[in-house]
């Protein structure tokens, strides 16, 4: 996660030479050389410590006589030898993760993964006093790395413990069922606020990018019947959903079906009043005109009735004041179709 760049380590030194007055002891040299050889090693060894490198997923944190002046971008960058400038390199680029429950055995494709040893770890008692099989991550970033260096001893296992903390804490408050079904990806949000809350109080220069489960079961002992509520939640929810979808169907169409039923109505009413209407006018006009002359329209409406149903006769007779005899009024039979006439 870190590593440090001092290069100018006065201890190194001084052993360097150590060993080069322990080789050449009991040899006689000029002082002249001896302390151009010495110099030559200073100079060396001070210019190798002179500079450090940054990854692009690093910033440098830099110390010069144990305190801090300031930040180190990605690159190649000067800094004053034997021990007077340290650096310390932190991943502020690179997310972390911390898995609970499981470890990553082998990363790559495909990855492997190991519970052996975790079954502690991954056993949370639930509110409602069951237990269940939790395997979950936490991904972070480090937002300030002087504060992630120096704020606590060990900020990993302080995270780790943090973490831990905050799930056990709301996977108590909460059901067996909520926790293994319904209810998981609101419990990993509520950990994340939770989690980062108490992170910021301690100020340690970390931001929480998820809290998310990777598996929840129930015991190996009572699996068998977890699983079948579980198959009876999942089948509750599917026949909600397809009564739902009926009810979405049928009652627009009934409705539908309702409001053209009323307006038919409506205009079968709107019509037999206008019809009405128009018969009462009809009636009172020919009232207004039968009382100006009733004798003319009598006759009139009679002469009027017989050109209505004259027509639909077959046989006509008329007879005479008499009654002695019928005048028959030529066609007297009218052929029939299919026949002769």
């Amino acid at each position: 996660m870190q590593n440090w760049q001092g290069g100018g380590d006065p201890d190194l030194l001084e052993r360097k030479i150590n060993e080069f007055i322990a080789r050449f002891k009991g040899q006689k040299f000029p002082l002249k050389i001896f302390a151009g050889i010495l110099l030559v090693l200073l100079l060396v060894f001070g210019a190798g410590s002179s500079f450090y490198q940054v990854g692009t997923e690093e910033t440098g944190v830099v110390l010069r006589f144990g305190h801090f002046t300031g930040f180190a971008q990605p690159g190649l960058h000067f800094k004053l030898p034997f021990g007077i400038d340290t650096v310390y390199l932190v991943k502020t680029g690179r997310v972390m993760k911390e898995e609970f429950g499981f470890r990553t055995a082998q990363s790559g494709a495909p990855s492997t993964y190991t519970k052996e040893g975790l079954n502690e770890e991954a056993l949370t008692l639930t509110g409602d006093l069951n237990v269940s099989d939790l395997e979950w991550i936490v991904q972070y970033q480090i937002a300030d790395a002087f504060k992630f260096l120096f704020r606590i001893e060990d900020p990993q296992s302080t995270i780790r413990d943090v973490a831990e903390a905050a799930v056990r804490k709301a996977v108590g408050n909460s059901n067996v069922t909520e926790v293994l079904t319904t209810e998981r990806a609101l419990l990993a949000t509520a950990i994340e606020k939770d989690l980062q809350a108490i992170l910021n109080s301690y100020d340690i220069g970390v931001r929480i990018v998820t809290v998310k489960f990777q598996d929840v079961n129930p015991p190996e002992s009572v699996k068998a019947a977890f699983n079948e509520v579980n198959e009876a939640e999942q089948e509750k929810e599917s026949l909600i959903f397809q009564a739902r979808e009926q009810y979405n169907r049928e009652v627009p169409k009934a409705s539908g079906v309702a409001k053209s039923a009323i307006l038919e109505a409506e205009g079968y009413a709107l019509e037999r009043i206008n019809q009405a209407k128009g018969e009462a006018g009809r009636f009172l006009a020919l009232h207004t005109e039968y009382r100006k002359a009733p004798e003319v329209t009598r006759e009139r409406l009679y002469l009027e009735t017989l050109e209505t149903i004259l027509p639909r006769l077959e046989e006509i007779y008329i007879m005479d004041e008499k009654g002695s005899g019928a005048l028959p009024m030529l066609p007297l039979r009218s052929p029939k179709e299919g026949g002769k006439g």
